[in-house]
Order: structure tokens, then C-alpha cells, then sequence
């Protein structure tokens, strides 16, 4: 429900946005992750604890230039990595296991973005945005997988520096947060992942990305 909600939302505002955009771009993203702790204790007998590993994100975004300082963008990223964890396996005894699972992690978000022009070559800028997170969990060790989508924001900032009328070299650091508490949490256990109620485990993933920015005539 959620995630049409979100999408049906970010289709309507970029439809409107196309109508009133003063220019329009294409950026491109590619940067480095760091490693995230995660942990969640839902009950005695249901816990877990590891780490998201650090890894390569990448992505593209349309992004609406509606004035010369103000910009939205609708962004897709795309990150693949190995969550190494330790929880508590109810299903077999309460005893403690260890596995390493797979996640794959896909955002959508809706950002928005304001530009600090400082000539012709250099702009910087600051933003933040809203969206959603989908995540897909597997264990390796039975082949077993699961996912969920959960509610997730962003913030940005770094410069755009253009090397001809329509490409630019686009540098920034982030930081974008998966809220799980929104309508539960994803959780790792025996079968490789799920669905827990009321599972307070919020992500943060901090991260430096590089790309280019195409600008598109219209």
C-alpha cells in the first residue's frame, strides 16, 4: 500500500514538475557506502545483531530545475551487499547462529534541492529527500529469501562542476536512513528474513558519490 502510495505521489508531482521545469537533467551516481550497525530485540526470543557491510551504490535520477537556486529530483539507487549477523534462533531451541545474508537494497526517493551558483563553472548545493527503501534478504544457507519496503529520508550536499554548457561533474556526500519502526521491521532468522511488528531498527547509510550530470534540451 505504501509503496503505490509513494509512487502514484512522486508520479503526479514529477508530471506537474515537467510542465513547469526550466531545465531539465540527468545525474548519474556511483560512490562508497560505509558499514552500518543494525541490531533489533524484539523479544528474549527474538533478536538479532551484525553489521551492513560497506559496498558500491549506484543510480540515476531526472532532476526539474524550476528557477536558477531550485531543483527537484525524482532518484533511483541500487546497492548490493553482505549483512553478517548473530541472533537468536527461536525455531531450534533458542539457540544462538551466525550467517552471513545477502541484501539487496532499492531507493526511490523524491528530492529536493537548492543550488548556490558561484560562476559558470562551480555550483554547489544542499538538499534532502523522501521516498522509499526495498529491501530483498537471503540466506545463503538454505536459499530462502524475503523483503520488505519501509519509509525512508535523505540528506545531501557537495557541487556540481560543469566542464561544458551541458556536462557536469557532479561530487556529494549523503546520508539516507531506512526508518524501520514505520509499519514494522525487516528482521534475519532462521528461514533468512521477514516481517517483525514494532521492531525499532533504523539504518543509516553514510556515503560519498561521484557522477555526471547531463543537461537535457528540451
Amino acid at each position: 500500500m505504501m509503496k503505490k502510495l509513494l509512487f502514484s505521489l512522486a508520479l503526479v508531482i514529477c508530471v506537474n514538475l515537467t510542465s513547469q521545469a526550466q531545465e531539465i537533467r540527468l545525474n548519474t551516481y556511483a560512490g562508497y557506502v560505509f558499514a552500518d550497525k543494525v541490531d533489533s530485540y524484539y523479544s528474549s526470543s527474538s533478536y538479532y545483531e551484525g553489521k551492513i557491510q560497506e559496498n558500491l551504490r549506484w543510480g540515476l535520477g531526472i532532476e526539474y530545475k524550476l528557477d536558477a537556486n531550485k531543483a527537484f529530483e525524482l532518484q533511483y539507487l541500487r546497492q548490493d551487499t553482505q549483512v553478517p549477523l548473530t541472533y537468536l534462533d527461536s525455531d531450534f531451541g533458542g539457540n544462538v547462529k551466525s550467517t552471513e545474508f545477502d541484501l539487496a537494497m532499492n531507493w526511490i526517493m523524491l528530492n529536493g534541492t537548492n543550488y548556490i551558483k558561484v560562476n559558470e563553472t562551480v555550483e554547489p548545493f544542499i538538499g534532502g529527500g523522501i521516498g522509499m527503501a526495498i529491501f530483498n534478504v537471503e540466506n545463503p544457507d538454505t536459499g530462502y529469501s524475503d523483503g520488505g519496503t519501509k519509509f525512508a529520508w535523505a540528506i545531501r550536499g557537495g557541487s556540481n562542476f560543469w566542464v561544458s554548457e551541458k556536462v557536469a561533474i557532479r561530487i556529494q556526500a549523503n546520508l539516507m536512513s531506512a526508518v524501520q519502526s514505520v509499519g514494522g521491521g525487516i528482521y534475519f532468522g532462521t528461514g533468512g528474513g521477514g516481517a517483525g511488528v514494532s521492531t525499532y531498527s533504523t539504518m543509516y547509510q553514510f556515503g560519498f558519490e561521484g557522477g555526471l550530470v547531463f543537461l537535457i534540451p528540451r
